[in-house]
């Protein structure tokens, strides 16, 4: 996987009702399209039984091994792969799940930004976020999430009353219900973390913080659950993607060599191949890597994130011609997903297909603009076509999205000096420099 820091916003102008000061420090997200295409899956039921849109709202990875989970805004729900690493069933990460959607549907975010102006002048919180990043590179990147870390005033943002964990979680246990899922996962969660209240403010993982845990809330929990009963068996559509999903993510950020060792864990054939692949690219060893990721395309020929992770392998050791082969075939059975898109567009940028790399980009953005590796290749594929006032407004935007918008504005002038006046990529530099010339205002 990538990281790349990334600010996600429905657009520049609406990044500056939010960019109050420079985040001193922001948080990287594991973007993958295979691991987002699961939780996509795991959360389907959920989302729906909530009454929101699957299609809508993420589910996305945050790149920190602690215990956390938390949304800030109507169409994201956040999970640190810590969390996800120690959770044993897909029933308690559908929990999770269910708990933060119902923060969203509660109206809980609405009163959070109505206060938000109230935290920043506290402490200085520099939030730069307003939703999702949907997209990323060659379906490894990472987006960031600008998040100030002045703690005062990130405790005071995130920080839910007990009422309002009462609420979600007896609301969460609801949605289970609906959709099927055994509520017990709910308390299982809550398990995890008992015993953390004891323990320093500072030595408790971020969701005891933010999600107050006392012992009535766990008894209130236990005694919902005990009250709706199991529902019935696991889902096991959710909790195959949930093993593929924990497998892949573990091989990425625990060890290769511990991930080798635990192969045998996996009850599903092909995700022991997928991390063993993922293990043995880890440790340059790509002959096996190759050899285990082509025996998990033979167990699943249609699998188009076998395909796209076989050209990840491919395009990190150099071999571009066989990894734009194996992102198209990727592209092939999921046409309209962007990150297999991105993936494609930079085999192809690196393999000297300039004008088919453009044309994959630009469909790339044009499903999601918010991509910070795609928009580095596109601005490249734009410079080698000979469109420098296309390649100077892809680069704006790009650093716009990082939070740079100082270097944003330099390349949004030149870009509005090469585009044609009043049209649409002209507007868009336009767009870019007022954001840039307001946070400069604010220094």
């Amino acid at each position: 996987m990538l990281f790349h820091l990334f600010f996600r916003l429905t657009s520049i102008p609406v990044m500056m009702l939010w960019l109050v000061v420079t985040p001193l420090q922001a948080q990287s997200l594991l973007r993958d399209a295979d691991i987002e295409y699961g939780l996509k899956q795991i959360a389907a039921p959920v989302l729906s039984a909530a009454g929101l849109s699957p299609s809508r709202v993420k589910i996305l990875v945050v790149n920190d091994s602690s215990l956390n989970a938390f949304v800030v805004s109507n169409d994201a729900i956040f999970v640190h792969y810590g969390l996800i690493n120690r959770m044993e069933s897909a029933g308690m990460l559908q929990a999770v799940l269910a708990h933060e959607a119902a923060h969203i549907v509660n109206g809980h975010l609405t009163r959070r930004l109505t206060n938000l102006k109230a935290a920043r002048t506290a402490a200085g919180l520099g939030l730069a976020l307003s939703a999702v990043a949907a997209a990323t590179g060659n379906g490894r990147a990472a987006g960031g999430l600008a998040i100030g870390t002045q703690s005062s005033a990130q405790a005071r943002f995130f920080k839910h009353t007990r009422a309002e964990e009462a609420s979600a979680d007896q609301a969460g246990i609801r949605f289970l219900k609906s959709a099927g899922i055994d509520p017990k996962g709910m308390s299982d969660i809550l398990n995890l973390f008992r015993g953390q209240e004891i323990l320093a403010e500072s030595r408790q993982d971020p969701y005891l913080r933010s999600h107050p845990l006392s012992r009535d809330r766990l008894r209130a929990v236990e005694g919902f659950v005990a009250a709706y009963g199991n529902t019935g068996a696991e889902d096991p559509t959710a909790g195959y993607w949930f093993e593929r999903v924990k497998g892949k993510l573990s091989a990425y950020t625990r060890n290769p060599k511990w991930t080798l060792r635990r192969l045998k864990e996996s009850p599903y054939k092909d995700v022991r191949l997928l991390r063993e692949a993922v293990a043995e690219h880890r440790q340059s060893r790509t002959k096996q890597a190759l050899r285990a990721i082509d025996a998990a395309i033979a167990a699943r020929p249609s699998d188009p994130f076998y395909h796209d992770q076989r050209g990840q392998i491919l395009i990190e050791t150099r071999n571009f011609s066989a990894a734009a082969a194996a992102y198209g075939r990727g592209v092939q059975l999921a046409p309209n997903d962007a990150l297999l898109l991105s993936g494609y567009g930079r085999a192809l940028l690196a393999n000297g297909n300039i004008k088919k790399a453009k044309q994959t980009l630009e469909k790339a953005r044009s499903i999601d603009f918010r991509d910070g590796s795609m928009l580095r290749d596109l601005s490249v594929a734009y410079a080698k076509s000979g469109q420098t006032g296309m390649a100077a407004l892809v680069t704006a935007e790009r650093y716009a999205l990082s939070g740079r918008l100082k270097d944003a504005g330099i390349h949004a002038k030149r870009a509005v000096d090469l585009l044609p006046t009043g049209s649409g990529p002209w507007q868009r530099a336009q767009d870019v420099l007022i954001a840039s010339e307001r946070a400069e205002k604010r220094r």
